[in-house]
């Protein structure tokens, strides 16, 4: 029995059995709803026969992956005959050099590098790409792994972000591709809109839907968990504080107001060819609204700044918009350049700027330092071992905002991490095609190593650093929909 196709709701599920070499598995649940190659993905978890090699027999002769169950007749315990050769490991001599392929597969996990592949299930780019990035964040997967089940077995919030928990252990314990049916279909569950069909196939969905829903749903479970340091983490990592000053030109009226999002958004024209030019005009918006002091409605203009940092900041391209003249969303193709390094300083309120003012002088002196530079006087006459720079290759303790951290010795800490609007990318979804219903969906992802890996479903690729910067835009290959960056911080004892 396939113990990991538990199914949340209806299903259609068929029991066959499967022989493969000298083994019978006797019970495989096919789910009809979805196409073969998820059933070779089941078969390859119980094989380890990849799925094109599997060479499965059926009514009319190979069992092809975008068949259609309803036409190939299979039957309620009918047997299914499959041949191909399994992923071999390498044995390793009794003495001699070790290769990674002779290592258990945690270890394999370790020495490659990098962690495994998802399996596409139809269609599911979009949602393997971003099940990676979110993957990159050691301080989610802690919190996940601290989530405990507050007696909500039945709960969909529970279940996906159980769902989730569970298949980033299982990224980080594979070399081998996995297939993540069991996530996908509470996904589908939680939320209707991914389990649409054309033509009997899963369609192609939007990446940053999903990868809101899915942080939303994160948020409110984790709110909610036992486990008190876990309350807003989502928001305590992505949320960014806006302050907002609106005003209508034409009544003089003004009001402020402000805002918790999980994203910046970085507006494509004519005139934005960097991703800090878009992001000023994300930043300011026009909205009609009706006029206490006109008795109508009047055009007001909406101006934000960032009032509170995130550990990590999430941007999103707005490269999709809705043609109203053709009724079908398109695609902006315009290149965008974006850096490795973001500093976003100057998007922020004049109260966050005076607080950054100190962190940024330390973190300018501590670099300076690593070139032979003098520090400035004002943290000259600080010790050494009074600051220390943390950046996205650091470790999750050391990047919190409080003064509860401990010494080597056990002893509490009194240093404080603070945030200096300094960012280093880390992650980068790019969707390749002109259509925007369609195309591929890819993660680029840093290792802790410092390495690129491209996550092209499951097919985990090395990357040279220069080229995730040219995934800009401007043509039809992959450009750059969200990137995420990682806070540059600094500890230090007090601030002078």
């Amino acid at each position: 029995m396939i113990h990991f196709l538990l199914p949340y709701g209806h299903l259609d599920l068929l029991p066959v059995s499967v022989k493969w070499q000298k083994e019978l598995f006797p019970a495989v649940e096919i789910d009809t709803s979805q196409p073969p190659y998820v059933f070779k993905c089941q078969l390859y978890d119980l094989t380890g026969v990849p799925p094109e090699r599997q060479k499965i027999m059926v009514k009319g002769g190979l069992l092809k992956d975008d068949a259609d169950w309803s036409a190939l007749g299979v039957k309620e315990g009918q047997k299914l005959m499959m041949m191909g050769t399994a992923d071999e490991i390498v044995k390793a001599p009794e003495k001699g050099p070790v290769f990674v392929e002779d290592l258990p597969e945690e270890e394999q996990t370790v020495a490659v590098g990098y962690s495994a592949g998802l399996f596409n299930l139809g269609n599911t780019c979009y949602m393997n790409s971003t099940v990676q990035c979110l993957h990159s964040v050691p301080e989610l997967k802690s919190a996940l792994l601290e989530y405990q089940n507050p007696g909500r077995s039945n709960d969909l919030d529970h279940l996906l972000t159980i769902a989730t928990r569970d298949l980033f252990s299982e990224l980080d314990k594979k070399v081998k591709p996995v297939a993540p049916m069991q996530f996908w279909m509470v996904l589908r569950k939680k939320y209707p809109q991914f389990g649409q069909l054309h033509n009997g196939s899963f369609m192609q969905q939007d990446a940053e839907e999903c990868w809101t829903q899915l942080l939303y749903t994160l948020s409110q479970s984790l709110k909610s968990s036992v486990s008190r340091e876990n309350l807003d983490k989502v928001k305590e990592l992505f949320g960014i504080e806006l302050v907002s000053r609106v005003h209508c030109q034409e009544s003089g009226e003004e009001s402020s107001e402000s805002e918790s999002i999980y994203a910046l958004k970085c507006h494509i024209s004519q005139e934005v060819n960097h991703l800090h030019e878009g992001l000023k005009h994300g930043l300011k918006s026009e909205l009609e609204k009706a006029s206490p002091a006109l008795g109508r409605s009047a055009i007001y203009l909406k101006e934000s700044c960032i009032n509170g940092l995130p550990r990590y900041l999430t941007i999103q391209f707005v490269r999709f918009f809705w043609k109203r003249e053709s009724n079908q969303k398109a695609k902006i193709l315009r290149k965008v350049d974006y850096p490795l390094e973001l500093d976003v300083y100057d998007l922020c309120s004049d109260d966050l700027k005076k607080k950054l003012v100190a962190p940024r002088q330390f973190l300018r002196d501590e670099e300076g330092k690593k070139v032979g530079l003098k520090s400035s006087k004002k943290s000259s006459d600080s010790k050494d071992n009074d600051v220390t720079m943390t950046d996205a290759a650091s470790s999750s303790s050391s990047t919190r905002e409080s003064s509860a951290s401990t010494s080597q010795e056990g002893v509490p800490s009194d240093k404080e991490t603070y945030l200096t609007g300094v960012y280093d990318l880390v992650a980068v979804l790019t969707h390749k095609g002109r259509s925007a219903d369609s195309g591929h969906y890819v993660a680029w992802v840093k290792q802790e190593s410092g390495k690129w890996i491209q996550y092209d479903d499951d097919n985990p690729i090395p990357q040279r650093e220069e080229d995730i910067t040219r995934l800009s835009g401007g043509g039809d290959w992959h450009m750059a929909y969200i990137c995420m960056y990682k806070a540059r911080s600094i500890e230090i004892l007090e601030l002078l």
